[in-house]
């Protein structure tokens, strides 16, 4: 009895072996099978002589099971498995790939490494992803129509430093990054900053997409007045435009998912462990990124609308606002501090006006009147109004040292005191009880004007 081997074939050659059994068994001309096969007549004839003496085996690629003349040696392999052991060991395939090309000069493919870093334990096959359920929206056309912003927290600096938020905005059309900072916390006031780099840098785009942060909008239908960042945009003529879902904005979405991995080992590399430093080296990164994942918009037309301000308006427009309303010595208080106008001015306010306070991200105040900022004098009252009223364990226990009872009322007497001071010197009003206005349905203040020096 004849025992036959099994042979392991393509579908190809399985549908070759069949023609040429056909052929020999006098069904098909070799001609035809010639035609059939793609094959001239000659290599036809060579088939039907194999499969003759050899069987099935003789439609069989003879390279098969034999390693490839083009495969890396194993010294090669080695060195390259050494380096990604020593540097890339949680790096994935491709980003390994970019590596190793960019600063050791060794061009392996990600799938080469792919199988190396599965074989080594390093790499685990990821599970094929179920079918999308939202359909993807198409891109804008030009660049600067719409800019999508967002927060992402994470271990940007994987325990080398605190944790922190970095804030982006990336451009729909060409998944282009606009501009991007890191910031300790998710505030307006980080927006606001980026919003003046963006604006700054590029102009003005024609709409931000964002999620429904209280940041971006208020949920309160009843409150008509916007938030410091949509009072922001409406000077600059920024339509704000607010997501429902998160895969409205899935390209920040997806942008933050490629940074929490990429960014975070390119910063463990450059040894950045402080997020003033990371800020600083963050701009040639995202440069970098852009060449890398970025595409050409549909129209070569930039949306961008130049701004023509001043770096001065700019700023202003980017602080936060807050207005007061004006005492009848022309002061107002404004967190923990008694604010006095100087007097003198030839566009100072009246008394009992509104004033707007324009509050920087460094601290600094600024008071304006229709638009003109005014000097003014400040006196700190209040000191742990200064303070957010949520605190770390890092900053409770001084804050409760210095602000206690009988230091808060010193701290005030001595504003009071120093108000007061100037105010006798400018010869304006003579102090005789608290500074503060009198309450509703009394018509004395406890400041009046001097009276005049008696003559002779």
């Amino acid at each position: 009895m004849v025992v036959q081997a099994r042979v392991m074939m393509s579908v190809q050659e399985a549908e070759r072996l069949l023609v040429i059994r056909r052929v020999l068994g006098r069904e098909l001309t070799q001609g035809l099978a010639a035609q059939q096969l793609g094959l001239s007549v000659r290599q036809v004839k060579r088939l039907c002589q194999g499969v003759r003496s050899l069987g099935a085996q003789a439609v069989v690629n003879k390279l098969r099971g034999q390693p490839s003349k083009r495969r890396i040696g194993p010294e090669r392999k080695d060195a390259i498995m050494s380096l990604v052991h020593e540097h890339y060991a949680d790096f994935g395939p491709q980003l390994t790939s970019e590596y190793l090309l960019s600063q050791h000069g060794q061009r392996i493919s990600a799938e080469t490494l792919r199988v190396w870093m599965i074989e080594a334990g390093l790499w685990r096959a990821k599970q094929r992803r179920p079918v999308r359920q939202h359909s993807p929206r198409a891109r804008r056309e030009r660049l600067g129509e719409l800019v999508q912003i967002d927060g992402s927290h994470h271990d940007w600096f994987e325990g080398r430093c605190d944790k922190c938020c970095l804030i982006a905005f990336i451009d729909d059309a060409t998944g282009r990054v606009l501009a991007a900072r890191f910031s300790a916390a998710e505030t307006t006031q980080a927006y606001l900053a980026l919003l003046q780099e963006h604006v700054g840098t590029l102009g003005a785009p024609l709409a931000y997409y964002s999620d429904r942060h209280s940041i971006f909008t208020k949920h309160d239908s009843e409150d008509p007045d916007p938030t410091q960042f949509e009072r922001a945009l409406l000077q600059l003529r920024i339509e704000p435009i607010c997501a429902h879902s998160p895969q409205a904005k899935g390209r920040v979405e997806r942008l933050f998912q490629t940074l929490q991995d990429r960014l975070c080992k390119a910063m463990r590399l450059a040894g950045i462990g402080t997020m003033q430093d990371a800020n600083a080296w963050l701009g040639g990164y995202i440069a970098q990124h852009n060449a890398r994942f970025a595409i050409q918009p549909q129209a070569p037309e930039d949306a961008h609308r130049p701004y023509t301000g001043t770096p001065e308006a700019l700023a202003r427009i980017c602080a936060r606002h807050h207005q007061r309303q004006l005492s009848a010595q022309l002061s107002c208080q404004f967190e923990g501090s008694q604010l006095w106008i100087t007097p003198g001015q030839a566009h100072a306010p009246k008394a009992k006006a509104k004033v707007d306070i324009a509050q920087y991200g460094d601290g600094r105040l600024e008071l304006l009147y229709r638009g003109q900022p005014l000097a003014y004098q400040g006196y700190l009252v209040h000191e742990h109004l200064r303070h957010k009223k949520v605190a770390d364990d890092k900053e409770v226990n001084q804050r409760v040292d210095a602000l206690s009872a009988e230091d808060r009322r010193a701290l005030k007497v001595r504003a009071q005191v120093e108000m007061q001071d100037a105010m006798r010197q400018q010869g304006i009003l003579q102090p005789d009880t608290h500074i503060s206005p009198p309450p509703l349905g009394q018509a004395r203040y406890g400041l009046r004007p001097a009276p005049a020096c008696p003559s002779g």
